[in-house]
C-alpha cells in the first residue's frame, strides 16, 4: 500500500496523535491489596456472543482514515477514549482481519496484543487499570478491510464500490473497519476524519465540521455528538452529489446520491425535501428531532436493503438506476432515529422496539400524505393466512437469523397497534413521544417498554403482551 498523502497527518491530528495520559489511577487504601483480572471477551448477548466486550465503556471514537483507490485500502488510526468498569489486567476489542496493526499504546504507552477468536484483539496494558479509570487507546493499522456475507443476515461492514466504499454495520460489521466494542449496549459520540483523493467524496454520521484540500486530496470531520451504536455508523467514499440545507424546522440537512445511481437533479433536489419533510412531520409525533442533524445517502452497493445509520440513513436502490426513496421508505428510516437510534435496543431480540415503530411510522406516513387510515394498514396486514410464515415465531425473541423476518417487522406494527387500540388514542400519542424522551440515548428492553407504557396509560398489559410479543400463532382480534 502507498503512503497516505501528508494531508491525512493534517487532518487526523485529533485521532492519530497517540495522544493523551488520562487521569492517573486512584490511590489504594493503605495495605489493600488491589486485584486485577480480564474483560469479558463477549457482551453476553445470546445472539451474538462474540459481539462486544466487558470490563470497560468507550466514550469517544476518533477515527481518522485515508482511502487509496489503487489497493482500494484504508490507511487508519484510531484513538478510543473510555472508563474501566472493573479492575482490569487485559482487556478486548472486536477487529477483523485482514486489517494489520502498526501501533497500539494504552495511555501513549505501547501494549502487548494478539488476535484470536473470531474478531478478538486482546490488549495487555504494561500496568493494570483499576476501576473508574479513564484510559485512551490509539491504534495504527491498515489494509483492505473485508465484507461479512452471512446467509441469514446479508451483507454487513466494508461493502467495496465502483470507485470507493461503504460500511454499514448492522447487526455486525464495524469491526472490519475499526477497533471497536461492537454491542448496541456501548453507545459512544465519533468524530470521524476521512481523506481521499480529490475526485471522490467522503461522508459519515454526524455533522460536517470541516472540509479542506491539499495536494490532491481532500479530506471531512464529521462529529457525531450525541451517543451512537456502532451498528449505526457509516462512512461512504466515492462519487456522490451532496445538497446541503435546513429543514422547515430548522434541523440541518445533509444529502448526497451516488453518480452510479444517474439521478437526476431534480429527483435529488426531491430526495433532500422529502427528507426534510418527514423529519419535521415526524418530529410533531414523536418529539424533537433527536440528532444535530438528518439527511440520507442514496447509493450502489449491491447489499438490497436500506439502513437507519444514525443521523444519516443509507439506501441502496442500485437496481434500480434513477430511482430515489419512497416516501413510505423515507418514513421508516428516518422513524428509526427516535425508535433504534435514540432509543435503542438492549439486546437483539428487542430488535421489534426499532422495525414495529419504524414499520408503524410508515403506517402513520401513509395516513397523512397518501390518505390511507393507519386501520386499513393494520388490517390488510392481519388478513395474512393463520398458516403464512408470518404468525411462526416470537416478536420479542426472533431467535438470531429471525432478527430481520416480518414478524419484527408486520407483526410488530400489528403491536404497537393493538396497543394503540388497548390504552386508547390520548394515551398512545403520548406514548409516542414520553417513550424517547424518556430514554433518549440510552439503551431499553422489551420489558422496559412494557412497563412504561403501563405507568403511562394505568393498564395492566400482561395479556397484549402476551399475545401479541411473546406467543407463537396469529392473535385474536
Amino acid at each position: 500500500m502507498s503512503r497516505s498523502p501528508r494531508v491525512l497527518a493534517a487532518v487526523s491530528a485529533g485521532a492519530a496523535a497517540a495522544l493523551v495520559a488520562t487521569a492517573a489511577p486512584a490511590a489504594a487504601s493503605p495495605g489493600a491489596q488491589v486485584r486485577f483480572g480480564p474483560g469479558a471477551p463477549g457482551a453476553g448477548d445470546p445472539y451474538f456472543p462474540d459481539m462486544g466486550n466487558g470490563g470497560f465503556d468507550v466514550a469517544h471514537y476518533d477515527i481518522g482514515l485515508s482511502y487509496d483507490p489503487g489497493t482500494k485500502g484504508l490507511r487508519g488510526v484510531a484513538k478510543i477514549t473510555a472508563r474501566a468498569t472493573q479492575n482490569l489486567s487485559r482487556f478486548n476489542l472486536d477487529f477483523l482481519g485482514p486489517l494489520t496493526i502498526s501501533a497500539l499504546t494504552v495511555d501513549g504507552r505501547k501494549a502487548a496484543h494478539t488476535r484470536t477468536g473470531a474478531q478478538e484483539l486482546v490488549i495487555t496494558p504494561r500496568k493494570g487499570l483499576r476501576k473508574g479509570t479513564r484510559f485512551t487507546v490509539t491504534v495504527a493499522y491498515a489494509g483492505v478491510p473485508r465484507t461479512i456475507d452471512d446467509p441469514a443476515l446479508g451483507r454487513s461492514g466494508w461493502i467495496p464500490t465502483a470507485d470507493g466504499g461503504l460500511m454499514l454495520n448492522q447487526p455486525f460489521g464495524a469491526a472490519t473497519v475499526y477497533p471497536v466494542n461492537d454491542h448496541p449496549t456501548d453507545k459512544a459520540t465519533y468524530t470521524w476524519t476521512l481523506a481521499a483523493p480529490k475526485a471522490l467524496t467522503t461522508l459519515a454520521n454526524g455533522d460536517l465540521t470541516g472540509t479542506w484540500s491539499r495536494g490532491g486530496w481532500t479530506a471531512t470531520r464529521w462529529q457525531m455528538r450525541r451517543p451512537m451504536a456502532s451498528e449505526l455508523s457509516m462512512i461512504a467514499i466515492g462519487r456522490y452529489d451532496v445538497l446541503k440545507g435546513r429543514t422547515p424546522g430548522g434541523v440541518p440537512n445533509i444529502t448526497a446520491t451516488d453518480q452510479a445511481m444517474k439521478i437526476t437533479a431534480e429527483n435529488a433536489r426531491r430526495f433532500h425535501d422529502q427528507t426534510a419533510e418527514v423529519t419535521d412531520f415526524q418530529s410533531t409525533l414523536f418529539g424533537r428531532y433527536p440528532f444535530g442533524s438528518t439527511g440520507g445517502v442514496v447509493v450502489k452497493a449491491g447489499v438490497g436493503y436500506a439502513l437507519e445509520t444514525q443521523g444519516r440513513p443509507v439506501y441502496d436502490l442500485g437496481r434500480r438506476p434513477g430511482a430515489i426513496p419512497s416516501g413510505a421508505l423515507l418514513a421508516h428510516e428516518l422513524g428509526h432515529q427516535w425508535f433504534g437510534d435514540s432509543v435503542t435496543p438492549k439486546r437483539w431480540a428487542d430488535i421489534w422496539l426499532n422495525e414495529g415503530f419504524a414499520t408503524y411510522a410508515e403506517w402513520l406516513h401513509a395516513e397523512r400524505f397518501s390518505g390511507t387510515p393507519v386501520q386499513k394498514s393494520f388490517d390488510d396486514v392481519y388478513a395474512t393466512p393463520a398458516d403464512d410464515d408470518l404468525w411462526k415465531g416470537e416478536v420479542a425473541d426472533p431467535g438470531r437469523d429471525g432478527i430481520f423476518n416480518g414478524l419484527v417487522y408486520d407483526r410488530g406494527a400489528m403491536a404497537v397497534h393493538v396497543l394503540r387500540t388497548t390504552i386508547g388514542d390520548k394515551a398512545f400519542h403520548r406514548l409516542l413521544r414520553e417513550w424517547p424522551a424518556a430514554y433518549r440515548y440510552r439503551n431499553a428492553s422489551t420489558a422496559d417498554f412494557v412497563r412504561f407504557a403501563e405507568r403511562l396509560s394505568g393498564k395492566d398489559l400482561d395479556g397484549w403482551a402476551r399475545s401479541w410479543l411473546h406467543s407463537e400463532g396469529k392473535p385474536a382480534l
